[in-house]
Formats: C-alpha cells, structure tokens, sequence
C-alpha cells in the first residue's frame, strides 16, 4: 500500500485544501486550545478561589461531563454517518432533543440521589442550585452535538470558534469569584450557552434549523448503529479513567503522577490520529472513496505523527521546566513506549472509522472491547512485576495486538 507522498510543494498545498486536511487541522486545532483554555481556567481558579471551592467547582464540572457521556448514546457518530443523504435538521433535531431529555433525566436523578452519588456536593440540594446545574448540563450537551454537526457539514472551521467561545469561561470566571464554587461552575455554564446561541446561527446558516420534532425514521435507522458506536466509545475512552485508579491503588500516588503526566504528554500525539480518523469518517459518510480517501488519512496522519513522536522520543527533557525536577527516569521510559503505542493507536483509529464508514458495528465493538480488555488486563498483570513502565508496555501490547488484527483483515479484504 503505498502512500503517495506528494512529490512537490505546489501538489503538498493542493492535499492541503482538501476537506480531509481541512477538518483535520481544525479538529486538531480545537483539541489543542481547548487543553490550553483548561489549563488558564483551573490555574486562575486556583489563584483566586479557596481551595474547598476548587474541589467542589471541579466535582460539579466532572460530574456534568459524565452524564453528557453517558447520554449521548452514539447520536454523535450517528450525525456524522446519517447527514448526507438524510434532512439535517430533523437528524440534528432529534439527536439533541433526545440526548437533552436523558441529560435533564440523568440529572435529575443525580440531584435526588446526591446523598448516595456524591454527599460532598450538598449545594445542589439548595434548589436554586440544582436548576443552574440542570439548565448547564442541558447547554453542555447541546453544545457538543453542535460542534459535531459543524464536523459533520465539513466545516470544521465552525467547531473551533465554538472552542474559542467556550473558552471564554476565562474571562467569566473573574467576576464571578463572589459565587464561590458555583462562580467556577457558572462560568463554564454561561460559556456554554454562548456557545449555543452563537453556534445556533450558525447552523440556521448552513441551512440546519433546529426544531422541537423527532424523526423516528432516522431512530429506526440509527439505533443499532448509535449503540454499537455507544458501547466502542466507552471502549476506548474508558481506559483514561481506569487505569490512572488502578495505578493508584496499586503501585501508589507518587507513580500515579508520573503516569498522568507522561499520559497527557502522549495524548497530544493521539489527537493526531483522532483528529484526522474523524474526518475520514466524515468524508466517507459523504460518499467519498473510501480506499484513496484512507490512504490521504494515513498519509496525513504519518506525515505529522513521526516527526512528532522523534521529537517527543529523542528530546532531552527540561525536568525544572517541562516536567518538574522529581520526574523519574521510570516516567520518562514510559513516555517513550507510549509514544510508540501511538502508531499503532493511529492504525485502529483508521479502522474504526472504516468500520463506521461501512456501517459494520460489530467488527467496531468486537475490536474496541478486545484491546479493552487487553488494555486493562495487562496493565494489571504488567504492573505487578516492572511498575510503572508495565503500563506502558500494556498500552504497547494492546494496541499493537489491535494493529496486527487490523492488517490481517485489511489484507483478507484485499486492500494490500
């Protein structure tokens, strides 16, 4: 299979037009300023609010990502897949319409069993509270199929600029410090709901206009496809979660920190993968050819992920400045393994959007739930007998296991 780099500057700029590229730079582009968004945010919070609004301010944004996760039952990856060819509005209606009423659902049911999910958070029991945290996880929710369907229409130019509005909790997050720990939340809120108005126009001018209707024809449609795509999303996001704990309770919270460091480092080189696996499904959805348009992702993906990995993998690390003075060699040689589980990260992420392409959701969950279970059964068994590294080599192993399997079906299916 062969890649087909571009052979000159003029050809290189013409890839570069391309949707594929586009979207991809953008999504990428999105990833990166909204970690940098979250690091000012959580570093002005910490300078002016005590650190008990801190926590609970933190508790009450994770919990409200949570139900958005667990809400959003696959409809995302169904937007993408069913837009072309389908009425976008009725599509983007019903899709949010629906994930809102389980957000407001979810969340209600976490507001009354509070005492039994998360007694320390026992402002959301004043109902003043409870309502802010409901109309919030109402606009979080919202916001995200937004930004989706902005993917989806290919203009991912659209979804960055919702990053840069939610990035305005920054600013919020000042005048609002009399509030204590709903000031931190509050600002995500309102964020949020700038967000949505904003992208709303937006979308009436792509000729999406929301409306109170649900298409149950495209539920029909979409269900099986939605809750394949629901399970393999918690698949693969799982382990983010997951491991971090178990390294916690079993090798303690000096290496859990060099973990999450050397994870976050990795992950910048993940969201290469992700950012350009997503525009191919895209692309795909939109009927392009699905083996030219796979070999332009490989080769955009490769193109900007091994001179990012040899820089990550060969640098010599500022300890005082990048990662502090107590980083451990043991964290660093974690780095370095999992800056090469990160190519075979980029081979599944291209098969799972091949198998999205294709509609093949039981090859997508039977493939996410193997390396799943690889992932954390190995991380265990691994860190049991070489600490911390063992991790890495679980991420190693995993994803490479991941990658071979993916080779052998593309060859049976004749693609080499």
């Amino acid at each position: 299979m062969k890649l087909g780099i571009p052979k000159d500057i003029t050809a290189l700029k013409q890839h570069l037009k391309t949707p594929l590229y586009k979207n991809s730079v953008f999504i990428m582009l999105t990833s990166v300023t909204g970690a940098e968004f979250g690091f000012v945010f959580w570093l002005l919070a910490a300078k002016l609010y005590q650190p008990e609004d801190v926590g609970f301010g933190t508790a009450l944004i994770s919990s409200m990502a949570l139900l958005v996760l667990l809400t959003r039952f696959g409809l995302d990856f169904s937007i993408i897949r069913f837009f072309p060819g389908n009425d976008k509005s009725r599509v983007f209606s019903t899709a949010a319409l629906i994930t809102s009423f389980f957000a407001l659902l979810f969340g209600l049911v976490f507001i009354l069993g509070i005492d039994l999910f998360s007694p320390e958070l026992h402002l959301l029991r004043v109902p003043r509270n409870a309502l802010l945290f409901l109309v919030f996880l109402t606009a979080s929710s919202v916001a995200a199929l937004t930004g989706i369907s902005f993917v989806a229409v290919r203009r991912a130019e659209f979804y960055f600029l919702q990053s840069i509005l939610v990035g305005f909790r920054v600013l919020f997050i000042i005048p609002l410090v009399f509030l204590g720990a709903l000031g931190i939340f509050g600002a995500v809120g309102i964020s949020f709901i700038l967000a949505i108005l904003v992208s709303l126009v937006l979308l009436t001018k792509l000729g999406i206009r929301p409306a109170f209707k649900i298409d149950t024809r495209f539920l029909q449609n979409a269900f099986r496809f939605s809750a394949g795509n629901y399970l393999a999303g918690l698949f693969i996001t799982a382990p983010n979660s997951i491991v971090p704990l178990m390294v916690l309770n079993l090798i303690g919270a000096e290496e859990t920190a060099y973990y999450y460091i050397a994870f976050a480092i990795a992950s910048l080189l993940f969201m290469i993968p992700g950012a350009v696996s997503t525009s191919l499904f895209v692309e795909g959805s939109h009927g392009e050819a699905l083996k030219r348009t796979t070999l332009k992702a490989l080769r955009a993906i490769f193109s900007l992920l091994i001179p990012s990995m040899l820089f990550l993998f060969f640098a010599k690390w500022s300890r005082t400045v990048l990662i502090g003075a107590d980083y451990s060699a043991h964290g660093l040689e974690l780095l370095r393994i999992m800056v090469l589980a990160s190519l075979f990260v980029a081979v599944t992420s291209i098969y799972y959007s091949i198998n999205r392409i294709q509609k093949d959701v039981k090859r997508l969950v039977a493939l996410s739930g193997l390396i799943f279970a690889l992932l954390i059964g190995l991380s265990y068994l691994f860190m049991l007998h070489a600490g911390i590294i063992g991790v890495g080599y679980a991420w190693l192993a995993s994803y490479g296991i991941g990658a071979v399997l993916v080779g052998l079906l593309v060859k049976r299916e004749g693609w080499l």
